[in-house]
């Protein structure tokens, strides 16, 4: 499970980074960045297939656009690689509406005798990444549009295997205008994705803080070193 990121870098950064501009309505009515501490429900910039030159603000958790309310999006932040054509809330999108998630870092918890310690794994250059996801366009019965996606998940590298068994379905560069192009399949797109160069990533302990979705600040991606008489339980 993917649940917790951040992006810790401001919009000027990612229209740089993708190329691509926000609409100026969007940071008027949200401006979220940097969020040291992503969580399911905020708003967050993505690239979808069908407007690849700007970033737009979506919900983070799918909400098909059969649901009967806004509810069912907390249980749909991740939709695994695996059964991911299976599942009727995420198989019309995989082939339709793909999009890109931009992050910096994601956190992960490692069980440990002492309790859950949080990680967050980052790219060595400290650069933007993209995890490939999946978005939907929901109405509601009084006629509000809600925009919403998911992040697609596959099973770890060698260096989150001993941190958690998933992570988030990280892309390379060169694979990012393949996700969200329209003359390549689900299946093929798929395929695509395997596990992300270990050599690429680092790994480091930080404070639990960041486990209070409350808590954001730039405190939350400093290093925090762990020891036996700090180890305490989680919750």
């Amino acid at each position: 499970m993917c649940g917790r990121a951040s992006l810790t870098k401001v919009e000027k950064d990612l229209e740089e980074r993708f190329h691509a501009t926000f609409y100026s309505e969007d940071l008027e009515r949200y401006n979220p960045l940097p969020n040291y501490n992503v969580a399911p429900t905020h708003m967050h910039p993505v690239i979808t297939n069908t407007d690849p030159e700007h970033l737009q603000f979506f919900k983070w958790g799918l909400i098909p656009f059969w649901a009967k309310d806004q509810k069912i999006g907390s249980r749909m932040i991740n939709s695994r690689i695996e059964t991911i054509l299976e599942k009727p809330a995420f198989r019309n999108a995989v082939n339709k509406r793909r999009c890109l998630v931009p992050f910096d870092g994601f956190y992960e918890w490692q069980k440990t005798p002492h309790g859950k310690i949080p990680y967050r794994i980052v790219l060595k250059d400290k650069g933007i990444f993209t995890v490939a996801g999946i978005w939907e366009r929901w109405k509601s019965p009084e006629g509000e549009e809600v925009f919403s996606f998911s992040v697609l998940t596959q099973p770890p590298n060698k260096l989150m295997e001993s941190i958690h068994d998933r992570m988030p379905a990280l892309l390379l560069p060169a694979q990012e205008n393949i996700w969200i192009g329209s003359d390549i399949s689900a299946e093929e797109a798929l395929k695509m994705i395997t596990p992300f160069p270990d050599e690429l990533l680092d790994a480091y302990t930080v404070s639990k803080k960041v486990n209070k979705v409350s808590e954001n600040d730039a405190s939350l991606v400093e290093a925090y070193d762990y020891d036996d008489t700090t180890q305490g339980s989680l919750f």
